[in-house]
């Protein structure tokens, strides 16, 4: 389960404000990728986090909860998205970073240390985003760390994929009143049996992301 041992090694070093970082929607053929980034109070109570974990672990009702706990109690919280164009013009991994980038700088409280799911930043990858963020995020890239299943290790890791898991689910399900034939609100972009026939049937919609395998092989026999 998650804590804030990674957090407490921080604040004893001076980084009083750590964002945890993380996305949602790397593996869905439609949709946005989209980041969140937070910041939790120095010296939280770990029993007022008690619960809070990947969000994959957890059930839609658990995570509108979270989402709506961690607004309240986290001292910033930013979101960011790369779109299903950015996606097709990046590849999946520099738009990820751009929509994490992007979630960090647009935290109300600039973060000291970045404790980041499964990603590196590179100063090259400021490259994404305009010059003026650029130059807000350029210390950072001196100051992360990142962890494999991070989520499962650090409360602030933990509350973001929380904050980019709602944040995208509910984009989703306006897409789905956008395209309402592809049931986007029930499988959110992911290659289900359910998406697969509905691709078969009307082809691909501008929100579905053509460089995917998948989508390709539909475009290229004209769907």
């Amino acid at each position: 389960m998650p804590s804030c041992k990674q957090e407490q090694l921080l604040w004893a070093k001076g980084f009083l404000h750590i964002a945890g970082v993380d996305e949602a929607g790397r593996g869905p053929w439609a949709g946005p990728v989209v980041a969140g980034a937070v910041i939790l109070p120095t010296r939280c109570d770990e029993t007022v986090l008690q619960g809070l974990t990947d969000s994959k672990l957890l059930s839609e009702k658990q995570r509108d909860r979270w989402f709506e706990v961690i607004k309240r109690l986290a001292l910033a919280v930013g979101t960011g998205l790369a779109s299903a164009r950015e996606i097709d013009q990046l590849g999946i991994v520099p738009a990820t970073k751009k929509a994490m980038l992007t979630a960090i700088a647009r935290l109300e409280t600039p973060a000291q240390y970045l404790l980041i799911d499964a990603l590196k930043f590179q100063e090259t990858d400021l490259d994404l985003l305009a010059q003026e963020t650029r130059e807000q995020l350029k210390p950072l890239m001196r100051a992360q760390v990142y962890f494999i299943k991070g989520e499962l290790m650090s409360y602030s890791i933990a509350a973001a994929s929380i904050i980019a898991k709602v944040s995208r689910d509910r984009i989703m399900a306006e897409l789905d009143r956008r395209y309402p034939r592809y049931g986007f609100a029930r499988h959110k972009g992911y290659g289900t049996k359910e998406h697969q026939k509905a691709l078969l049937t009307y082809g691909p919609c501008p929100e579905h992301r053509a460089s995917f395998r998948p989508i390709k092989q539909l475009l290229d026999i004209g769907l």
